[in-house]
């Protein structure tokens, strides 16, 4: 939480005006019952009305001033609450960004937006409160005793008693709330998950007619949500009547001994009105206290959360490595393994040469993906070397080596905007010229026509296209970037025969780009120069279509299950 506060340095003159007119508010607010205690005294009592207006008047302009001090107060206040919080979450926003795979895998999707939602505007609350309320309430508090001693120190000793006690009970519901709230924000992260899965797979549940064991999920998840918070809730809420019983317990004690020092004619009637009127003071800002305290609590859990992201280590870091590699890829002993289970890869070794075509076949689960991912170093090889153009990936800059290799992943991803705008997402400075010739030789030219130019909108994940469509502008996209290494992971699933083999062969005409097509499909791999067939993680087979198929079982069995024994080898 500490680390967070770095980001005020901005709004350092805001942080000492905003609490500084608020203590002036609270300073003109504590003459106002000395002003109370002149008019019953010398105005009623006393029969002199000029006084009375006279002090009326000092009240109107103590209040003006103080409303005054207030709205200026809460201007700055605000200022760098919302400025703050807005630099946290640009900051958050990079940072998350930045983050490697890995690193957002283990976190979680849902609770990295929870983060960016919820956490930040519980923390922006806080900083807000903290500076208008942290200083006043305290303040007028140790104040009210102060000038009830200037009243009467006798009177004036219950607030010794009634201020430690009131101390006692607040420090210990922070105390017992801080973690409560923390747990809290846990099961709003769950309620988060729950909510973004049922909205991206509406179609499934639906089409499964799994509605209702959704709304029950969501409602048990929700369930223990509740009763979190009314736990958390009741902590809290011992707040305010603890503070009520033990303020107006003083001031039981104030009317007793006032009303007995009036009548022996040591106090006056004004002054037993003030030390009640300070008492009250004191009520009234436990009670702000009360509500302060539950919002910091919350805060400090919240920016926690908040720090635990941002002190993750960015991204990846560059290593030297003086051995180099051959060709334009090469695996030495490549393993893998996610998050300390079992290998997903094992003792992968190959050589590619530049301008080589490379299918990858497998069946699911063999670690076709994970293989491609540690080329553009989407993942790190726990074992072995990845070499990229003769050079380790991992002594590249992660822009320095994305800038060698463009990924088309499986699931295609499309962003609101234009066709254009979506193509030229590989290349910003493209021109139409470039955008249109990648388009032809993804085979979505008629996309473009069919949906009137590249100013045509695509609507958010591109809900407005087909699957097919989907994936042959994210191939266009990263044909226009123009790398020397194309990864096509599995992302013509959705093509028909015949625009899958119209695409690898405008793809294969592409001079001096090394490809990558992973795939199922035995015809969308078998014209390449070199195949690898992956079983349960390992290289099963490495060679053309004809060596494979003669020497690899795992190849034969992937491509008899797809074509009759006997059928012409297009």
């Amino acid at each position: 939480m500490k680390n967070l506060f770095i980001y005020l340095k901005n709004y350092k003159k805001e942080c000492v005006l905003g609490p500084a007119f608020k203590l002036l508010e609270a300073l003109f607010e504590l003459f106002v019952p000395l002003v109370m205690a002149s008019i019953i005294d010398r105005g009623i009592n006393g029969g002199d009305r000029g006084h009375i207006w006279a002090m009326i008047g000092v009240m109107i302009l103590l209040g003006v001033i103080g409303l005054v001090c207030s709205i200026t107060a809460q201007y700055f206040c605000a200022v760098a609450a919302v400025g703050f919080s807005g630099k946290i979450r640009a900051k958050l926003f990079s940072h998350i960004t930045n983050l490697s795979f890995k690193r957002s895998d283990e976190v979680g999707q849902a609770t990295l937006i929870a983060r960016l939602t919820s956490d930040i505007n519980q923390l922006q609350n806080g900083v807000n409160l903290v500076l208008r309320l942290f200083l006043r309430s305290p303040f007028i508090v140790f104040g009210a005793a102060v000038m009830a001693f200037t009243v009467d120190v006798r009177s004036a000793l219950i607030f010794l008693v009634t201020i430690p006690l009131l101390a006692v009970v607040v420090f210990a519901i922070i105390l017992g709330g801080a973690p409560l709230y923390k747990k809290v924000q846990v099961k709003v992260d769950s309620i988060l998950n729950i909510t973004r899965e049922n909205l991206t797979g509406a179609r499934v549940i639906r089409a499964f007619t799994a509605e209702k064991d959704e709304i029950k999920r969501f409602e048990e998840t929700n369930l223990t949500l509740m009763h979190n918070q009314l736990f958390a809730g009741k902590i809290t809420a011992l707040m305010n009547p603890l503070t009520y019983v033990i303020v107006n317990l003083s001031i039981v004690y104030i009317l007793y001994t006032g009303a007995v020092n009036v009548e022996a004619g040591v106090l006056t009637q004004g002054a037993v009105v003030a030390l009640v009127n300070y008492m009250s003071q004191i009520l009234v800002e436990l009670v702000k206290l009360a509500n302060l305290i539950i919002t910091v609590t919350k805060a400090v859990a919240c920016g926690n959360r908040i720090s635990d992201v941002l002190t993750m280590p960015e991204g990846m870091e560059t290593e030297e490595d003086s051995d180099c590699g051959e060709g334009m890829v090469q695996f030495k002993n490549v393993s893998l393994c996610y998050n300390g289970g079992e290998n997903s890869l094992s003792d992968i070794s190959f050589t590619v040469k530049k301008g080589q075509s490379v299918g990858i076949i497998g069946v699911t689960g063999s670690g076709k993906s994970s293989l491609v991912n540690l080329i553009g170093r989407i993942y790190d090889a726990t074992e072995g070397a990845v070499y990229v153009d003769g050079k380790n990936v991992k002594s590249y800059s992660l822009e320095e080596l994305r800038k060698k290799v463009s990924i088309v992943p499986q699931k295609a991803q499309l962003f609101k905007g234009t066709i254009r705008s979506n193509v030229a997402f590989g290349k910003s400075d493209a021109t139409d010229e470039e955008i249109m010739n990648a388009i032809r030789v993804a085979q979505a030219e008629d996309v473009v026509k069919e949906k009137g130019g590249l100013d045509a909108e695509i609507s958010q994940m591109g809900r407005n296209l087909s699957g097919g469509q989907r994936q042959r502008l994210t191939i266009a996209r990263a044909i226009v970037k123009g790398a020397d290494i194309l990864i096509l992971d599995d992302s013509a699933s959705a093509l028909d025969y015949k625009t899958d083999y119209n695409l690898r062969k405008s793809i294969g005409e592409i001079k001096d780009t090394t490809v990558f097509i992973v795939s199922q499909r035995a015809s969308s791999v078998m014209n390449c120069d070199m195949i690898i067939a992956l079983e349960d993680g390992s290289v099963a087979g490495i060679g053309t279509h004809e060596e494979l198929l003669a020497n690899c079982g795992v190849y034969e069995e992937i491509y008899y299950s797809q074509y009759e024994r006997g059928d012409f080898n297009e």
